[in-house]
């Protein structure tokens, strides 16, 4: 995996990812940047709510359950020092779908938590780590 991050305008950086994607980040306007894009550490918040959702998805839709929406909500706490790492995450799923049973979502959330979520394992080396699962039927 690789990624070229370049430095743009005032605290603006766009990185082009080793699958030929771009993403934006910048800084606030109090650190010199202008508010164009989220700051580097929401990216890295926001991939590990990606790769927990992608996890659980293709869990359920492996094991033929009728998932038909995922949403997960992520709330940090950082550490007030520099480094500023994440010391709290809590991850917040609202799974929709069809006969679903609790139990099958709740291993399906733990299974990318304990074995698959390379992300929220990584941050899991500086952060307490939490989950909460609301369910929603069709």
């Amino acid at each position: 995996m690789e990624c070229t991050v370049r430095w743009g305008e005032g605290m603006t950086f766009i990185a082009e990812t080793g699958s030929g994607h771009l993403v934006g980040m910048d800084g606030a306007p109090e650190g010199g940047g202008r508010n164009l894009a989220p700051r580097p550490m929401e990216l890295v918040l926001a991939g590990a709510g990606g790769c927990t959702g992608y996890d659980v998805v293709l869990i359920l839709r492996r094991g033929r359950h009728a998932v038909s929406g995922c949403e997960v909500s992520v709330q940090a706490e950082r550490a007030e020092t520099d480094p500023k790492v994440f010391t709290r995450i809590h991850f917040r799923f609202r799974v929709r779908g069809r006969n679903l049973k609790r139990e099958t979502v709740e291993r399906a959330i733990a299974l990318s938590a304990e074995k698959y979520c390379s992300a929220s394992i990584m941050l899991g080396k500086t952060a307490q780590i939490t989950h909460e699962l609301e369910m929603i039927d069709d």
